[in-house]
């Protein structure tokens, strides 16, 4: 079941994250990058490289949860950021901005020679 509302605290990791990452790696950046403790129930959300796979980990009552998305076209546009910033606060609607402001691309398709 989807547990993620309004009321909980939602952290953004702004560098790319390698998307192989599970569990305990991620668990590792919230602790020596984000300077936060998974287990207090906050939300962490880690974007690739490309903007194009986001990955969503939050500790609940019965363990650790990951919500993974891929896009198949478009990226995820994130908020402003500055280059020394290890988190952005942001909100329940701030998160669904960002999934919400996806804007596929077009895929050009490759003639074949003949």
């Amino acid at each position: 079941m989807f547990h993620l509302h309004s009321t909980l605290s939602y952290y953004l990791h702004p560098l790319p994250v390698d998307m192989r990452k599970s569990f305990y790696t991620l668990s590792g950046i919230v602790t020596n990058y984000m300077w936060q403790d998974v287990q207090d129930g906050g939300v962490f959300i880690f974007i690739n490289r490309n903007q194009t796979i986001m990955k969503i980990l939050h500790m609940e009552y019965a363990g650790m949860v990951i919500y993974h998305k891929k896009l198949e076209s478009g990226r995820f546009k994130l908020p402003a950021f500055d280059k020394n910033t290890t988190s952005l606060n942001i909100n329940w609607q701030d998160l669904f901005t960002i999934i919400q402001s996806v804007k596929p691309t077009k895929k050009h398709l490759k003639r074949k020679p003949h």
